[in-house]
Parts: C-alpha cells; sequence; structure tokens
C-alpha cells in the first residue's frame, strides 16, 4: 500500500481546523485508530510530534501537536469509543500530555502476542493478517522537523490506514482460539493503568554502570549526568547528543583532576569546547568534594526477592521451587501459543516462588497471584500449575 485511499490529508495547525476535526470524529462510527510520532534520540523527553487518527465516516486526520498542544476537546469527543493502537503503552503518555487519554482501547501488538503470532511489528501483522506491505522507512526519523516533509505524512497516513480493519481481523482470530476474553482483561488493565511513577534515581540506568564500583565514582555518574539532563532540557535535545554515557562513565573510573585530562577521556576531546569541558570537569569536581555522607549508595534498595542466581546460596528450596514453576510456566505458554511474559510475568513467578502462601492450594497461590497485578485469566490459566509445581518440592 503506498497512498493512503482519500491521499495525504493537511496537517492540522491551528484551532479552527482542530474544530472541524473534533467535530467530524465525534461524529464518526465505530473504533478509532489513534498513532503519535515522537522525536527519541532528536528531542528531549518523549513528546508527541504528530497525531494520527482514522474512523469511519471522517477519514484521517494529521494533527500538529507542537501548533495545537491542547487535545483534549478531541479526547473528550472520543470518550467512550474504543482507540487502537499499536503498542499502546508506548503512545500513551504523549498522548495523556497533550489531554488524550482514552477509557477503552485495542492494543493490536498486544493482541498479535496473545494470538501467538511470531512477528509483532505493525509491519509484519498488516502484511501477516491483511496481506498488505506498508512502507516503514520513516519511523526513526526526526518528527520535530517543520515542515513536516511529504513522504513522512503519507508514512504516517498509512500507519492508521489499516489499523481497524487489522482490529477487526485479530478480534475474530482471538475469538477462534477462545482468547478475546483474554485480550480484553488485558487491554481494561492498560487503559486503567495510573501514570507511572517517576523513575527514582534515573541516573543509575546509565550504560555501562555495572563497571561502576565505588561510591565516589558514582557520584560522579550522578553528577554528570544531572548536568546533561539540566542542559538537555534546556536545549531540547536528546541528552545523549550533549554527552554519551559511554563518556559519563569513563570519566568517573578515571576521576580527571583538571581539564586537560579530562579532554584526554574518549568522548571529551575532538570538537568540544573549553567552556564545555570546563562544565564537565565542575561536575566531577563537586562529585569529589561531596563528603561520605553525602556520597550514594552502591545500589538501589532491593524490593522483593533477590536476583534469582543468588537463590541457590540463599534459599537452596526456593531455588529449586522457581527452576520447576519456570519449567511448568514455559510448557503452558508453549501450550497456548503465546509468549512466558504475557501469560504471567517473570517477576510475578519470582515472588510467588521466593514467598508461597504456607499453604499451597489454588485459592492460595490464585490470591497470591492477583495480589502482585495478575489478572482474573492469568490466574486462571497459571494457578493449577503453580500449585502443581510448588507443591511437588
Amino acid at each position: 500500500m503506498l497512498e493512503p485511499r482519500e491521499g495525504i490529508p493537511p496537517v492540522i495547525a491551528d484551532a479552527d481546523a482542530l474544530a472541524e476535526v473534533v467535530a467530524a470524529f465525534a461524529a464518526g462510527s465505530g473504533p478509532v485508530a489513534v498513532d503519535a510520532e515522537r522525536a527519541s534520540g532528536y528531542r528531549y523527553g518523549q513528546r508527541a510530534y504528530l497525531v494520527q487518527l482514522r474512523r469511519e465516516g471522517a477519514g484521517t486526520a494529521l494533527i500538529d501537536p507542537v501548533a495545537c498542544p491542547d487535545l483534549s476537546a478531541l479526547g473528550e469527543a472520543l470518550s467512550g469509543v474504543e482507540w487502537v493502537l499499536h503498542a499502546a503503552t508506548q503512545d500513551l503518555p504523549c498522548l495523556r500530555e497533550i489531554g488524550m487519554v482514552p477509557t477503552r482501547l485495542f492494543d493490536t501488538e498486544l493482541a498479535g502476542r496473545i494470538a501467538g503470532f511470531p512477528r509483532v511489528g505493525l509491519g509484519a501483522m498488516v502484511e501477516n493478517v491483511l496481506g498488505f506491505v506498508l512502507e516503514k522507512g520513516h519511523s526513526a526519523v526526526d518528527w520535530s522537523t517543520r515542515p513536516l516533509p511529504e513522504p513522512w505524512l503519507r508514512y504516517a497516513a498509512l500507519d492508521v490506514e489499516l489499523l481497524v480493519d487489522l482490529r477487526d481481523a485479530l478480534e475474530k482470530e482471538l475469538d477462534r482460539q477462545g482468547k478475546l476474553e483474554w485480550a480484553h482483561q488485558e487491554f481494561d488493565a492498560i487503559a486503567s493503568a495510573p501514570p507511572p511513577e517517576p523513575r527514582k534515581d534515573p541516573w543509575r540506568r546509565t550504560s555501562g554502570m555495572h563497571k561502576v564500583r565505588r561510591r565516589r565514582q558514582l557520584a560522579v555518574v550522578r553528577e554528570l549526568w544531572q548536568t546533561r539532563d539540566r542542559i538537555a532540557q534546556r536545549r531540547d535535545v536528546s541528552p545523549g547528543k550533549v554527552l554519551g554515557d559511554a563518556a559519563i562513565v569513563e570519566a568517573a573510573l578515571s576521576l580527571p583532576g583538571n581539564v586537560h585530562a579530562l579532554a584526554a577521556l574518549n568522548g571529551f576531546g575532538n570538537r568540544m569546547g573549553r567552556r564545555q569541558l570546563e562544565q564537565w570537569q565542575a561536575a566531577v569536581d563537586r562529585a569529589k568534594a561531596l563528603a561520605e555522607a553525602q556520597l550514594p549508595a552502591p545500589g538501589q534498595p532491593v524490593t522483593g526477592p533477590p536476583p534469582p542466581r543468588a537463590w541457590a546460596d540463599k534459599d537452596p528450596a526456593a531455588a529449586a521451587r522457581l527452576s520447576a514453576a519456570r519449567a511448568a510456566v514455559s510448557a503452558l505458554a508453549e501450550q497456548l501459543n503465546m509468549p512466558q511474559e504475557n501469560l504471567i510475568t517473570p517477576d510475578t513467578v519470582r515472588r510467588v516462588c521466593w514467598e508461597p502462601p504456607k499453604v499451597v492450594e489454588a485459592d492460595s497461590v490464585g490470591a497470591a497471584l492477583s495480589g502482585f497485578g495478575a489478572r482474573p485469566w492469568q490466574v486462571e490459566q497459571v494457578t493449577p500449575v503453580l500449585v502443581s509445581a510448588l507443591s511437588a518440592q
């Protein structure tokens, strides 16, 4: 499919045009296909730079959320309507920022996983299920570019062109497999989930952190990461374009004493100006000047069970339970033709195996699974195999 059925619609970039779109989509019928394009790797944060929608009776709309940053009127017009998204959890945060929050949804990627499709990217799903090949050449471009080139807009419009058709075909397939209710429970869980909590100590996710052992070095990572984040936010660019993770880790391991030593490290020399080097060295110096009590702890406080590799030493019985449970869940997932992590999260299995109910029976194991957030269909499927695995140890 090379062209949208009605051609490439104009980009909506003013209040009057947006009001027309709101009215048209409110008057449309059936589910609404929704997609958003971000500028990951180019801009700071995960904001939307283009929103695409398609609904029967309304056609396709391409909306510029930079020019129209408040789409809450559109969100309200579509309240109660089923939104069809592909990999919904990726787009929902940036849609929420501009006032678009679904009350009902159908996630075609998740539906593909539950139905057992080996490849669940949008292009692969459209090709396997509907027989169309979508041109997918612009997924990683800088969507903050203005004006957006026509080939990019064509790609964006095609992303929602067949989404409702794909939804309808997947609904039939899930129903045929007896999994439609399972999918609905998963979709409801996504739609009703609160926004995620801000990540604690996000600097600890710096790539290569496993090499950093000493607390003083951790402090350098923290100072450099936070300095980089402030600069990236102020300049509205991706943090990686300001300073690479590898450079942060190298500086932490080396603890350079001055700008000349810093400039000799990978990631700091070459084109970096004197002022830039001085700001990074100042961050290193701040970390070096901290009192011992101000240094970050080597690891984050662990909630829940320890890493499974440590179980054999800490609690051999728990390790045996986990081994049996993993094998049982794996066999069940294969039988049901779906990925293990969609049948039940590995973390849930670990938690139940680390601290199983005092009396291992269907009711107690099912209650434990529910307490860790498992959906009713997951509890129904997984409880029998976990009861057997836990009882055998």
